[in-house]
């Protein structure tokens, strides 16, 4: 779709709910595998998720996408020939990674209809905060810039002037109910961590911190929050 791979993973006992998995910067879907498959955390979730009864999809978005609009727009176009072609209820659940997290937030304000909970992984939530952080990088910050150009369609100086100007706050859809979890593992991922009470317009989120020999909790964690917004079809 879109000259992207996508895949579908069906559980043995559907219970009628879907699964949008959004991945983050190393996440891909090629013809026969993702990193979803291959990286054997992320394939533990998978898998407890099927055996919770639910149908997950996912795309490649066009790979290092950073929440572009073509990646958005490709991420509306599967879910709604996912919901076409599946028996699912229209509304699904969105387990974003990363990067991931802002095409996420985009989602939530376009199909806020659809969308039943969001759970939100390690989430990048302000790109402008994200490219402040990676100056500190140098190394890092060309590749996120050249990352940036390629997604984005726009020269440098352009994208780097509208992130001056962008808005210091994030907006999240306050009918959506939203869990940030953080896996306390490395020092550019604990400063992503500080920000998030600094940025985020619904106050009243509190993330979960888990320690990382505790990731094999993830998917119980994610099939205990999405059941409990499952009661109002």
């Amino acid at each position: 779709m879109g000259t992207q791979w996508n895949m579908i993973f069906y559980p043995e006992k559907p219970t009628g709910f879907g699964v949008f998995v959004i991945g983050d910067e190393r996440h891909f879907v090629e013809d026969n595998k993702s990193f979803w498959t291959q990286n054997e955390g992320k394939l533990a979730i998978i898998n407890q998720l099927k055996s919770n009864g639910y149908t997950i999809f996912s795309s490649n978005l066009y790979g290092r996408n950073w929440g572009s609009d073509a990646a958005v727009e490709l991420a509306e176009q599967l879910y709604n020939h996912v919901i076409r072609s599946e028996i699912l209820n229209n509304k699904i659940h969105i387990l974003a990674e990363g990067m991931g997290a802002l095409t996420a937030v985009k989602l939530m304000e376009r199909m806020k209809g659809n969308i039943r909970s969001v759970i939100l992984l390690n989430p990048i939530l302000s790109l402008k905060f994200h490219l402040e952080q990676e100056k500190e990088h140098k190394f890092f910050y060309k590749k996120l810039i050249r990352e940036l150009v390629a997604a984005y369609q726009l020269d440098q100086s352009t994208i780097e002037n509208r992130l001056i100007h962008a808005a210091d706050t994030v907006y999240l859809n306050e009918e959506i109910p939203i869990q940030i979890i953080h896996v306390l593992s490395g020092g550019r991922l604990y400063n992503q961590s500080k920000q998030y009470q600094k940025i985020l317009s619904k106050k009243d989120i509190s993330p979960s911190f888990i320690l990382p020999e505790k990731k094999q909790n993830l998917g119980k964690i994610c099939n205990e929050f999405f059941s409990r917004h499952e009661g109002n079809l």
